[in-house]
């Protein structure tokens, strides 16, 4: 008859309180000279209860969750017929060849029970078995001809807090192990942006208001398509949990589709809306967006606003200032049959365009303060640090520093900001760069290439 596998429960045994005393499951085929449960009780301070079994056929019908620790004998005959396939937790050290069979009936144990503190008995002259089980599996072992009520109490609470101790690690291994998987995966959907072949400069600073998360409900990119024209987007998804950090991945890998397919304005907008209504949880979901595409020149833009913070413009010589944002539209998955008109604007011969989330803005302004900084304290601070003479990534990271010192702590909402620029003497250097290394093919080399790739890299990421 197979020996039937119990069902082991969630919590483990090993991680009960003992206020209410401990269960001790023997295993042994001559339990008449067994330790009676009195007489531990009386060695361990606490009531002990004890369960007998013969074989593993009974063992298996005694093993319940209330059992704390099971003692076993090696010298017991293990069936020769076994269906039982639960598997212990972690990986367990195959017995070294030549002691398998001496050690079966502990790995069948350890199948059925994976969960439970295992003490093994073994003879007093074969140490070496005995350290062999605990190898395999078992947290301590006894010589029979030592067993007394003291020592057996003691080993018995020994066993129980090493197999505590070993789910413990197990579980935080496992965990160690899910949170860098998350955090490749994570890593792995945040834009690389698409700008081989364009003259203009760009960074971006990322950080998720969820705790421990790379990934929050903002979203950014960035795309040159084949007539030169630079298109960028940012947007944010209302909430902070993981199916809006999805949601925030599928806009954005959707919004880079489209924008290849050669879809602008409000057409592309239209269409992110309908990905938006089929891939949202629910109907209170929406999303804001800003779209910005750059003239082949560099000099002027079309501007489209879906209920988001209009982006910030800083050119030669003037201060900051934000564009204008009358003529935006709702936020995405609001109105059905919403319109986003676009907005032409001139940017210039030398400028930077910083796109943001309101998670920049609508930090405090002091602890404790019930003030924000809104969009009036933000072009403040960004025209205070033009004047000290920063710009593209250190102005971005003085930036999101000092809102977050404002603010006296972490932030509580995600922060998007990425910052766009022209700069007239950078393009003149680098065609006086590439007019002295001769004319080259238009096709890449492949090392030309990587190099390319290895320029544009995903954005620094603050953490929580």
């Amino acid at each position: 008859m197979p020996v039937p596998v119990p069902q082991q429960r969630d919590v483990p045994a090993a991680e009960t309180p003992h206020g209410a005393g401990l269960t001790v499951l023997v295993i042994e085929d001559d339990p008449a000279g067994s330790i009676t449960g009195p007489e531990l009780s009386a060695a361990a301070g606490t009531r002990v209860r004890i369960r007998t079994a013969r074989n593993l056929t009974e063992a298996g019908r005694l093993l319940t969750d209330d059992v704390d620790c099971i003692l076993l004998d090696l010298a017991l005959p293990v069936p020769t017929t076994t269906t039982a396939t639960t598997a212990a937790p972690g990986h367990r050290p195959e017995p070294v060849p030549g002691r398998a069979d001496e050690l079966a009936v502990l790995t069948h144990v350890l199948r059925i029970a994976p969960l439970h503190a295992v003490l093994v008995l073994t003879a007093q002259d074969d140490t070496e078995l005995a350290a062999e089980a605990v190898r395999v599996g078992a947290q301590d072992y006894l010589f029979r001809g030592e067993l007394d009520a003291r020592v057996l109490s003691r080993a018995i609470r020994y066993a129980v807090e090493r197999k505590r101790a070993d789910i413990a690690q197990h579980q935080l291994t496992e965990s160690g192990l899910r949170a860098q998987e998350n955090a490749r995966l994570e890593r792995g959907l945040l834009p690389t942006p698409l700008l081989e072949g364009s003259d203009l400069s760009f960074a971006a600073r990322y950080r998720p208001g969820r705790s421990r998360a790379l990934l929050g409900g903002d979203f950014y990119d960035t795309v040159r398509t084949p007539d030169g024209t630079v298109h960028a987007m940012i947007g944010d998804v209302c909430g902070h949990g993981p199916d809006e950090a999805a949601l925030g991945v599928e806009l954005r890998i959707a919004w880079r589709a489209l924008t290849l397919a050669g879809l602008c304005g409000d057409q592309l907008l239209s269409t992110l809306q309908q990905v938006l209504e089929h891939e949202r949880q629910s109907e209170e979901i929406f999303a804001t967006v800003c779209t910005v595409d750059i003239a082949p020149d560099g000099r002027r833009a079309g501007l489209c606003l879906a209920g988001h913070p209009a982006p910030l413009l800083a050119r030669h010589g003037r201060p900051a200032r934000l564009l204008p944002y009358e003529d935006g539209g709702p936020a995405l998955g609001l109105l059905p049959r919403a319109r986003w008109p676009r907005r032409q604007v001139e940017l210039g011969a030398e400028w930077s365009l910083m796109m943001y989330t309101d998670g920049l803005i609508e930090g405090r302004v002091g602890a404790g303060s019930s003030q924000r900084l809104g969009q009036d304290g933000m072009v403040a601070m960004v025209n205070s640090r033009l004047e000290q003479g920063l710009a593209g990534e250190e102005l971005l990271e003085a930036a999101v520093a000092e809102v977050r010192e404002l603010n006296g702590g972490e932030l509580t909402d995600d922060v998007a900001v990425l910052l766009l620029g022209r700069d007239p003497e950078r393009i003149r250097r680098r065609g006086r760069s590439a007019s002295r290394s001769g004319p080259v093919s238009t096709a890449p080399t492949a090392p030309a290439a990587a190099a390319a790739a290895a320029s544009v890299q995903r954005p620094p990421l603050y953490g929580p």
